[in-house]
């Protein structure tokens, strides 16, 4: 070991034995670990909430819908592995009819056997099955949500209207219009269960009175729907036309975001408070060693060794700060919901409607604990150049 570092080690160890000075080192000390700790815990549930609405909501809404076929899009080269597939799309607004209920719905006309896959309507399946989605079957999907509103199960019919698309008939012009059979029931458990119903993009091309051969619609299912930006370059470069889910759901991410963001700069002041109060507690550990320094200075330590001295000192408390707040935070994250389930905090937000989402990414720890101790670092010069130009003399006569 270095004598600039055994030394830091040797007052950063000292210290605790001098009452105030001591009550001061481990006050700012505290404060590092209660602020790290806590900046852990509400970005890994901000994390886990992001995570689960990207996942519920985006889900079921397309990612990217271009105005072109699935052969001219496939055909675009994106440069990367952010498209994981590309289906035939149908999407309009229709009114779902039950025999007690009407409702108005998005209808979504997917390809089944390529969206079976990615779809996360797919994966929640909880009766009949998304497979039943056959071209000519005129069969549909619905969410166990709406299939409760308009009291249908699995077996029985629901007749889908288009206002936008008339037929002519004895009595004039009416809506288009056809009954499906409902073979399956999802649960995706987000707010857009109830305004979505699932058929074969065939059978919408129909209720619509459109050929199928001639839809030029396709919808891009992407790795992340938030990197989008590559893929929209790519569109535009080609001349193609297409809808984003930020038209949709824009505002309620960027709110999720904002608030992420202000929580984050919440939390980093109050660690920032702390970093000052290293400073203070350095300040004080300085007024108290001038008689040590000066003894250091005249057996021939150099000013630059001094300032080592009292900055590696000020990244101690911080290591002793950061260790405290990872084993805090990470053991808090990991016991939240066991302890918000212990004290009968009814919460829904986890897959069984009793727990918050958590998401502890490493990268971010990483960010947090390495500028926490650089922030110490750098708190740490003021009063480490204060000690470097003590005047030897000067700190005997005053010892």
């Amino acid at each position: 070991m270095l004598l600039p570092q055994f030394i830091a080690l040797r007052y950063a160890r000292a210290g605790s034995k001098r009452s105030f000075v001591a009550f001061i080192n481990r006050f700012s000390i505290l404060g590092i670990t209660l602020g790290i700790a806590a900046l852990i815990i509400v970005l890994s549930v901000m994390n886990g909430l992001e995570a689960q609405l990207k996942s519920r909501i985006l889900g079921i809404l397309p990612h990217v819908v271009a105005s072109a076929s699935p052969n001219q899009v496939s055909g675009l080269n994106f440069d990367d592995e952010r498209v994981l597939s590309t289906a035939s799309y149908l999407e309009q607004e229709v009114v779902v009819q039950s025999r007690t209920h009407v409702k108005g719905v998005i209808l979504q006309g997917v390809d089944t056997e390529k969206n079976a896959a990615y779809s996360m309507i797919a994966q929640s399946m909880r009766q009949g099955s998304y497979d039943s989605l056959g071209a000519g079957e005129f069969n549909l999907v619905l969410s166990q949500t709406l299939a409760n509103q308009l009291s249908v199960s699995v077996g029985q019919k629901v007749r889908l209207i288009s206002p936008q698309t008339s037929v002519h008939s004895p009595f004039g012009k009416l809506p288009s219009q056809r009954l499906f059979t409902v073979t399956g029931i999802f649960n995706v458990a987000s707010e857009m269960d109830d305004k979505v119903v699932v058929v074969h993009w065939h059978d919408a091309a129909k209720l619509m009175r459109k050929k199928p051969e001639i839809i030029a619609t396709t919808r891009l299912f992407l790795q992340d729907p938030f990197e989008y930006e590559k893929i929209v370059r790519t569109l535009r470069n080609a001349n193609i036309d297409f809808t984003l889910w930020r038209e949709r759901q824009g505002a309620l991410f960027d709110a999720v975001k904002m608030e992420k963001n202000m929580m984050t700069l919440m939390l980093t002041l109050v660690i920032l408070v702390a970093g000052f109060n290293v400073v203070s507690a350095l300040v004080m550990v300085v007024a108290e060693k001038r008689a040590d320094i000066a003894i250091l200075q005249t057996q021939g330590m150099l000013p630059r060794q001094i300032t080592q001295v009292f900055v590696l000192n000020g990244i101690f408390n911080g290591c002793v700060g950061v260790v405290g707040g990872v084993i805090l935070g990470l053991g808090g994250v990991y016991l939240l919901n066991p302890l918000l389930d212990l004290m009968n905090f009814g919460l829904a937000f986890g897959d069984n409607g009793q727990s918050l989402p958590i998401d502890v990414r490493w990268l971010q720890v990483t960010l947090i604990l390495s500028c926490t101790i650089l922030l110490c670092g750098l708190a740490s010069l003021y009063p480490a150049k204060m000690a470097a130009a003590i005047k030897p003399a000067n700190g005997l006569r005053t010892a």
